[in-house]
């Protein structure tokens, strides 16, 4: 370590301690140090200096240059007083002295980088070191003692010049003080301001989210109870065009055939939209149920037609429909695929002003098929293409201003596709048309699926059962007792829960089918009745409804109810299929099952 003595003072009187204050001074001046660390050197070695003086009667002050490891300035004052007994008290800023606060030591600690003190009864070391400003080039010695010398004879002899610079340097520091108090009361301000802001901001946001939830619960209630309005007379509509088909009651022609099988499809794919619109929680959650069927590519494309043919207003569009090459049946959801494929044909006809808009299908690689349609119309350029499948975007054309959307329909698209194990694309330029395409796999396989089987139902007790069918709408009654002949040979009818106890006691059934959204009293009601009555409580009762129920309301009618019995089915086939399953679960029957 390389040491170099750069001052050395007796400290005596009071001048003593100034003089030293006034060299300290200089000399950190001519080391380089910044206007404020000489003040901050300066009065770390004044305070110190007047302790020694004034405490001990006397001592000396040495300063030093340290060049390595890392050039310092090392400031040392001894004395030989009789030490400071109560350091540690004062070093805690727990001491006060009488002729002052007793903060010198502490104070110097502060403005120093480093501070050691050694102190006992043959007196006191003081070291305070002060890093050197980085980056400076020190040079050497001999010349930095002849730099200090002059500067110390240019010095004034006059101590009141250093008071008068001691006193400025106060001043200086005591308006930076202000400035800084002034800047820190201003910031203060500043983050009571943007506290209330944020307060405000969180007691809005509070706000809006009890009126969302609000909105949310409203929503709920309506979609619950609107469910069963809508529902029920799209299941009258399927289930009775099914009875025709069935020629249950009769032969029908060709012609009325293809006109009940047209009411039939359109009644099934609107009641799929309403129940995609009534679950849009799980859409959103993509838990849409895929219902796979047997179909082929002339009777989707059959529908499809006789479905949109009222929406080509346009003279001038011709909508073609085109099978390219052989294709097996398909095993797929052929209503999910349906509302893909008239989404793009209705995008298609509602952006396309004159020309042809042609619906193609052909095989594609691995046991796919891919579905297309392409018009003729404006177009899409290369930047939307990449945003028209995320949701609430729309394209801005003229077209588009006349013809509003929810943008929800190409995102519901791909959503549908990714369910059926495919995915959608689209080519198009500027003025050319489109052309959007969905490749699906040929047979649906679902993860983790057993094939369907047919269930064949036989009384357990060799005998036709009684039964009682409660629901207030005498067309789910009418269908209900059709899919039970052959099984049932008394079957009695109530169309409220009210006249339940009177059907029951005029001829007690073997089971009991009850819906559960009736005026009056409700199907849950009459279901605790029931359960409540001893005499009753043994009647297994199938709840048969069309309603939509949460996890709740299922954990709640099943603590009294033997099963719950959607009055939704795709066939006559799947609805015994689904009622052998009920009436097992309530002992009244044997399935028996045969693979497909």
């Amino acid at each position: 370590m390389t040491e170099t003595l750069l001052l050395k003072l007796d400290l005596r009187t009071e001048r003593d301690v100034v003089v030293a204050r006034q060299r300290v001074r200089i000399l950190a001046e001519q080391l380089g140090f910044e206007g404020q660390d000489q003040i901050r050197i300066a009065t770390a070695c004044s305070e110190i200096a007047r302790n020694a003086q004034r405490y001990a009667t006397g001592g000396k002050i040495e300063c030093w240059l340290i060049e390595e490891p890392a050039p310092l300035l090392r400031i040392v004052i001894t004395d030989q007083g009789r030490g400071i007994g109560n350091l540690d008290e004062i070093l805690d800023g727990r001491y006060r002295s009488s002729s002052g606060m007793g903060m010198g030591l502490i104070g110097s600690r502060r403005l120093m980088d480093r501070f050691n003190i050694q102190t006992g009864g043959n007196g006191t070391i003081v070291r305070m070191d002060k890093g050197l400003p980085k980056f400076l080039q020190l040079p050497r010695p001999a010349e930095l003692m002849k730099k200090i010398e002059r500067a110390l004879s240019a010095q004034s002899d006059d101590l009141s010049e250093e008071v008068q610079r001691q006193n400025h340097a106060l001043i200086v520091a005591m308006e930076q003080l202000q400035v800084r108090q002034a800047e820190l009361e201003r910031l203060n301000r500043e983050l009571d301001d943007t506290n209330r802001g944020v307060v405000a901001l969180y007691g809005e946001l509070d706000e809006r989210a009890a009126l969302l939830e609000r909105a949310s619960e409203l929503k709920s209630r309506f979609l619950s109870n609107m469910s069963h309005e809508f529902r029920t007379p799209l299941n009258s509509v399927i289930s009775l065009s099914a009875l025709l088909l069935d020629r249950v009651d009769g032969d029908l022609s060709s012609e009325q055939e293809k006109q009940v099988m047209f009411i039939r499809r359109s009644a099934e794919s609107l009641l799929d939209m309403v129940n995609d619109l009534l679950d849009l929680a799980k859409i959103e959650a993509g838990k849409v149920d895929v219902r796979p069927s047997d179909f082929t590519v002339d009777e989707i494309f059959g529908a499809l037609r006789g479905m949109l043919r009222p929406l080509i207003t346009n003279r001038n569009i011709a909508l073609t429909f085109e099978q390219v090459g052989e294709i097996p049946r398909l095993f797929s959801d052929e209503t999910k695929l349906s509302q893909i494929l008239r989404n793009f044909i209705s995008n298609a006809l509602k952006f396309t002003l004159a020309g042809e808009v042609a619906v193609t299908a052909e095989l594609g690689m691995h046991d796919t098929v891919i579905f297309a349609v392409r018009d003729t119309g404006l177009g899409i350029s290369p930047k939307d293409q990449l945003v028209i499948f995320e949701e609430f975007t729309q394209i801005d054309s003229e077209l588009q201003r006349k013809t509003k959307g929810t943008g929800l329909g190409l995102p519901l698209t791909r959503k549908l596709a990714e369910l059926l194990g495919g995915e959608v694309s689209v080519r198009s330029q500027l003025g050319e048309g489109s052309t959007f395409s969905v490749v699906v796999p040929r047979v649906y396989k679902p993860r983790g699926e057993t094939p369907a089987a047919r269930v064949n139902v036989v009384p357990n007790s060799g005998k036709s059962l009684k039964l009682l069918l409660v629901d207030d709408d005498e067309i789910a009654r009418y269908v209900l007792r059709g899919l039970l002949s052959g099984l049932a040979t008394e079957i009695a009818e109530v169309s409220s829960g009210f006249e339940v106890p009177k059907a029951i006691r005029k001829q007690r059934p073997d089971g009991i089918f009850l819906d559960l959204v009736m005026p009056g009293l409700s199907g849950l009601e009459t279901l605790r009745l029931l359960k409540q009555d001893p005499d009753n409580a043994d009647i297994p009762v199938i709840v048969h409804t069309s309603k939509v129920l949460n996890a709740e309301e299922r954990e709640e009618i099943m603590r009294h109810a033997v099963d719950i019995l959607p009055k939704m089915s795709n066939s006559r086939e799947d609805s015994q299929a689904a009622l052998a399953v009920s009436l097992a679960k309530a002992g009244l029957t044997k399935a028996l099952s045969q693979e497909r």
